[in-house]
């Protein structure tokens, strides 16, 4: 018994793998690459037709050349895979090569010889939290505490600010840490 060739594929399948060819496509030119080039960066293991033919859903492509495909591409394989309404990944953004990198967070150390100049219900709130997290890092250098960003969300809430304000926020109130912490006294 022969194996069923490309041509075969039920419906579902079909329509599967012109998803997939879709993000070969997508992927392929988010590198700014042509078919020929394409070709050539594989060391011409994937001719430009038979990469043609993928991105089109005219032809199946298998999990080992997927595979290879995507490390011609330098790109983990899920981004090569299209995503179906429920996966869990569908809610966050495929991998866009054509952007720069986000930059890195910016490192927020709270100095903590300040908290007192906070008064009221919320300075009391902050320096609660803080000392909690001391406890739980077993980090009592007592100088400088630097925050997470899981951290950064919570003490938003108790500066009543959006998260994405809130670095701005402390910095308003003095509580950044303005010099470089000694090595010791950073948060693990």
């Amino acid at each position: 018994m022969t194996p069923p060739s490309d041509n075969d594929l039920d419906p579902e399948s079909t329509e599967y793998a012109r998803l997939v060819g879709e993000r070969l496509r997508a992927i392929r030119r988010q590198k700014r690459l042509s078919l020929q080039e394409a070709e050539e960066l594989s060391a011409q293991e994937f001719k430009a037709s038979v990469l043609g033919a993928y991105e089109r859903g005219e032809r199946a492509i298998s999990v080992p050349r997927l595979h290879r495909l995507a490390t011609v591409y330098q790109v983990p394989v899920d981004q090569l895979l299209p995503r179906e309404p429920g996966d869990p990944r569908s809610e966050g953004p495929y991998l866009d090569l054509t952007t720069a990198p986000a930059p890195a967070p910016r490192k927020i150390v709270i100095d903590l010889g300040r908290l007192d100049d906070i008064g009221g219900p919320t300075g009391e709130m902050l320096r609660r939290y803080l000392a909690m997290i001391q406890v739980q890092r077993q980090d009592f250098n007592g100088r400088v505490l630097t925050i997470r960003r899981d951290d950064l969300r919570a003490i938003a809430c108790i500066l009543d600010t959006p998260p994405d304000h809130a670095t701005e926020r402390l910095e308003q109130l003095g509580l950044l840490f303005q010099g470089a912490p000694a090595l010791n006294s950073v948060a693990r």
